[in-house]
C-alpha cells in the first residue's frame, strides 16, 4: 500500500523534481491509494500540492497552480489509515515553519502518546494522520540542535517512532538532498549519473535507471545528486547491496492490452517458463542456486509449515498437495496473520516457507521472525528482489514472473505454484524421496504448461463473452476438489476483488454439508472436474456433484480437460484445458478463472487495476 518517490538531481539539471516524481507516482499506483501529493524545494521554501483523488487529479491542481522547476522533491500516493482520504491528510505533510516536508508509509503506533507531546510545546496540526505527527517530531528535533543535521535528527527520531515506517524528509536549507529511514516498510535507492531516486519499488524510477540499492531494516540513507550515504539508526556506518533491474520500462506497460490485470494474465507463459529456467546443474541434477541451505538441515526436516496471506495462501495450499505427495513431509498452511498468535509447535525441525509476491507483506515478514526466532528455518518464495521477507529468511527462492502491476495477483500465483513445487522436488531429490529420472519427468511435465496455458489463453473469447454474459449475477459459487479446492477458492477471491461481485468457493465434497442451500434457479457455479486420469479416482465424483447442483436449476459451468465427455451432458457451459498430470491441472484451470473476473469487472464497467478499497501490498498489520 501507498507509493514513495524521491528525487535528487544537479541545480539546473535537464530534469525537473516534479516531473520526476510525477512519473514514479504514476508507476506505482498499482500499489493502492486514495490521494497523492507532490513537494519539491523552491529557493528558501518548500512548495506542496496534494490533491485527494488519483494522479490525475494531482497532475490537474498542479496545472491550476504551478510549481516552478526544482531539482529536489518527495512524492506520495496514500492509502488512508489515519485520517480519511481528503486534501489535508494527503500527502506531503509540510511541517514547523513550511521549510520541511515529509512522506511517510506505515503506521506510526505511538503517534498519539506523541502528538499530546509536541501539541505540548505549541505545535498545530492541520491533519489527522500520523505522518504529520512524525514530519513535526523530526522538525523539532532538527531546530532543537545546536547544528542542524537533518540526518542526525532523523537518527533521533526513527529512534522515538513505534510501529513500521518508511520516512522521507527534505528541508529548505539544504535542498540537495533527501534524507530517509526504513523500519518494517519498503525502501530502495535507484542510482543514476548525477541524480539518484527513492522509491518503494523500483517501478518508481526504472524509467531513469536499473542499478539500485537494496535497503535493510533500521537504515537510514542521506541521498545527494551524486551519493548515498547509509547508516543505522544510532549513526554507525551501515552496507546496502546494490543489484541490477533485470526488467525495463516496457516490461511495466499495458503491451497494448485494456489492463494491467489482462496483460499480466497473458504473461503467464512467460512466467512459468523463467521460473522454471536454469534448474538443472552440468549432471542434470536440480538446483536452485539461491537457495543456499545445508542439506543435511533439509533432510532433518519432519514438517513444514507454509504462511501467506490472500492468494500466496491459495498457492501454498496448491503446494502442499505436492509436497506431502512428492517429500512425504506433514504440510500444513497458515494464514500468516495468525500463525505466531496461536502459539504454533514450531522448533529447529520445522521448515517455514513465507510465500509473498512482493516481500513486504508484514503479516508474513512478522511470521517469518517468529518463526526464526522458535529456531526454524524459513525459506522465501518472492517475486521482488531485495525485499524483506527474502533478506531476513534462512533462504530463498525467485519466481521470476516480472513486475506485477494490477493489484489483483495473476502472474504471481502460477508462479508461486511452479516455485514452490520446484522446492518440492528439491526436496525429495535431497532426502532420497524420488529418483533422477521420477524428478526429471515431473519437470518436464512442467516445462510443458508454458505451451498449455497459451492454449487456454488462446481459446479466451468464449471466457470473456461468459463474464459478459453473467455480469449481473448476483452471487457465483465454484466447486473443486483435491488441488481443485484452492483453485475454487482464488477463482472466488478474484471475483472479489475485481468485479466486487460476492463469490464462494468450496470443496466439493462439502457441498451436501451445507452450500447446496445456496444453489437456486440461475445460480452460476463454476466447477473444476479433475482429470480423468488422476489417481485418486475423484473425477466420477465431481461429475456427480454437476449433476446436484444443475437438478436444482445453477447454471453449470465446468472447467475440464479435453476429450472429457462425461461432464457434457451436466454442463450448461464448457470451458475445454488441455490434458495434464493432476498436479499440474491448476497451473491451467486458473487462468480461465481470471480471464473471467477481469470480463465481468470490464463489463460492470469498473477499473480493473485498482480496485477500490484494495492495495498490492499489506505492509501493515
Amino acid at each position: 500500500m501507498c507509493g514513495i518517490v524521491g528525487y535528487v538531481g544537479p541545480v539546473g539539471g535537464d530534469r525537473d523534481a516534479k516531473n520526476v516524481i510525477i512519473e514514479g507516482l504514476r508507476r506505482l499506483e498499482y500499489r493502492g491509494y486514495d490521494s497523492a501529493g507532490v513537494a519539491v524545494a523552491q529557493g528558501n521554501a518548500i512548495a506542496c500540492r496534494k490533491k485527494a483523488g488519483k494522479v490525475a487529479d494531482l497532475e490537474a491542481e498542479i496545472a491550476d497552480n504551478p510549481l516552478a522547476a526544482s531539482n529536489l522533491g518527495i512524492g506520495h500516493t496514500r492509502w488512508a489509515t489515519h485520517g480519511g482520504p481528503t486534501d489535508e491528510n494527503a500527502h506531503p505533510h509540510v511541517v514547523g515553519d513550511g521549510s520541511m516536508a515529509v512522506v511517510h508509509n506505515g503506521i506510526i503506533e505511538n503517534f498519539a502518546a506523541l502528538k499530546a507531546e509536541l501539541v505540548d510545546k505549541g505545535y498545530v496540526f492541520a491533519s489527522d494522520t500520523d505522518t504529520e505527527v512524525a514530519g513535526t517530531l523530526l522538525y523539532d528535533v532538527y531546530v532543537s540542535a545546536a547544528e542542524r543535521d537533518l540526518t542526525k535528527a532523523m537518527q533521533l527520531t526513527a529512534n522515538r517512532l513505534e510501529g513500521a515506517f518508511t520516512l522521507l524528509a527534505i528541508e529548505a536549507e539544504h535542498p540537495d538532498r533527501i534524507v530517509a529511514a526504513r523500519w518494517n516498510s519498503p525502501l530502495v535507492i535507484g542510482v543514476g549519473e548525477g541524480e539518484n531516486f527513492l522509491s518503494s519499488d523500483v517501478s518508481g524510477f526504472i524509467e531513469f535507471t536499473r542499478d539500485a540499492v537494496e535497503m535493510d531494516n533500521g537504515q537510514i540513507v542521506t541521498l545527494t545528486p551524486d551519493s548515498y550515504e547509509v547508516t543505522d539508526f544510532n549513526g554507525a556506518r551501515a552496507e546496502a547491496k546494490p543489484f541490477r533491474v533485470e526488467w525495463d520500462i516496457t516490461a511495466a506497460e499495458k503491451g497494448g492490452f485494456n489492463s494491467f490485470m489482462e496483460k499480466e494474465i497473458h504473461d503467464q507463459p512467460a512466467a512459468v517458463r523463467d521460473t522454471l529456467y536454469g534448474r538443472f546443474d552440468a549432471q542434470g541434477k536440480l538446483t536452485l542456486d539461491e537457495l543456499r541451505i545445508d542439506e543435511s538441515l533439509l533432510r532433518s526436516i519432519n514438517k513444514i509449515i507454509i504462511v501467506a496471506c490472500g492468494t500466496a495462501a491459495y498457492a501454498g495450499q496448491v503446494a502442499r498437495y505436492a509436497i506431502e505427495h512428492w517429500c512425504r513431509i506433514p504440510t500444513e498452511v497458515e494464514l500468516a496473520h495468525e500463525f505466531r498468535y496461536r502459539d504454533p509447535i514450531v522448533d529447529q525441525n520445522t521448515l517455514v516457507v513465507a510465500v509473498s509476491q512482493s516481500g513486504e507483506t508484514m503479516d508474513t515478514l512478522m511470521a517469518v521472525r517468529h518463526a526464526r526466532e522458535q529456531g526454524a528455518k524459513v525459506i522465501a518464495i518472492c517475486n521482488t528482489v531485495g525485499a524483506s521477507i527474502p533478506r531476513e529468511a534462512d533462504a530463498l527462492l525467485y519466481t521470476y514472473a516480472g513486475p506485477e502491476i494490477a493489484v489483483a495477483s495473476t502472474k504471481a500465483f502460477i508462479s508461486q505454484i511452479v516455485a514452490a513445487y520446484l522446492l518440492a522436488l528439491y526436496l525429495a531429490q535431497v532426502r532420497g524421496n524420488k529418483y533422477a529420472d521420477e524428478i526429471r519427468a515431473i519437470i518436464d511435465e512442467l516445462q510443458a504448461m508454458p505451451e498449455k496455458i497459451q492454449q487456454v489463453l488462446d481459446r479466451g473469447g468464449q471466457v470473456r463473452t461468459l463474464g459478459e454474459e453473467l455480469a449481473d449475477s448476483k452471487s457465483v459459487l465454484f466447486l473443486g476438489r483435491h488441488v481443485g479446492f484452492p483453485v475454487a477458492l482464488e477463482g472466488a477471491l478474484k471475483l472479489k476483488e475485481v468485479a466486487y461481485l460476492h463469490s464462494e468457493g468450496f470443496a466439493a465434497g462439502e457441498l451436501k454439508h451445507g452450500p447446496i442451500a445456496l444453489v437456486e434457479e440461475g445460480q452460476p457455479v463454476f466447477i473444476i472436474v479433475p482429470s480423468k486420469k488422476s489417481r485418486n479416482n475423484l473425477h466420477a465424483k465431481v461429475v456427480s456433484n454437476i449433476q446436484e447442483v444443475r437438478a436444482r436449476g445453477a447454471v453449470t459451468v465446468v472447467i475440464a480437460e479435453d476429450g472429457d465427455e462425461d461432464v457434457v451432458p451436466y454442463a450448461d457451459h464448457i470451458i475445454r484445458i488441455p490434458e495434464s498430470a493432476g498436479l499440474m491441472q491448476p497451473l491451467l484451470s486458473t487462468i480461465p478463472l481470471q480471464m473471467f473476473a477481469c470480463a465481468v469487472a470490464e463489463a460492470r464497467g469498473l477499473n480493473v487495476d485498482q480496485p477500490r478499497n484494495l492495495a498490492k501490498s499489506v505492509t501493515v498489520e
